[in-house]
Parts: C-alpha cells; sequence; structure tokens
C-alpha cells in the first residue's frame, strides 16, 4: 500500500510541476513580447517617422 501512495503521491506533484510550467511559459511569452515591443508602439524596427516624437527610451 505504500508503493501506491508514493505513486499518487508522486503523479500529483508532476501534474503541479507541470502547471507550473505552462504559468512560467505564458509569463516568459508575456515578458518577451513586452521587450520587443517598440517604445513609439511601431513594431516595423524603424527609429521614429516624422510626427513621432523623441521618448528617450535606451534600450
Amino acid at each position: 500500500m505504500n508503493n501506491r501512495s508514493e505513486s499518487t503521491d508522486t503523479e500529483a506533484r508532476v501534474r503541479e510541476l507541470q502547471m507550473q510550467v505552462e504559468d512560467l511559459k505564458e509569463l516568459v511569452n508575456t515578458l518577451l513580447s513586452v521587450i520587443c515591443e517598440e517604445p513609439d508602439g511601431v513594431s516595423s524596427g524603424a527609429v521614429p517617422s516624422y510626427g513621432q516624437p523623441k521618448m528617450n527610451y535606451c534600450m
């Protein structure tokens, strides 16, 4: 019976770790999106064009 209890505990721990991994993946993707986003809101990779003020960002 002790072996069955250990198996159940291990399965529960694996499920918990899988949920944590999924949460961390989502967080990493969100952080990467924020880091890669252009400060002027334009994701073209270009510097601010005519009519867009400099925002004093340093990346």
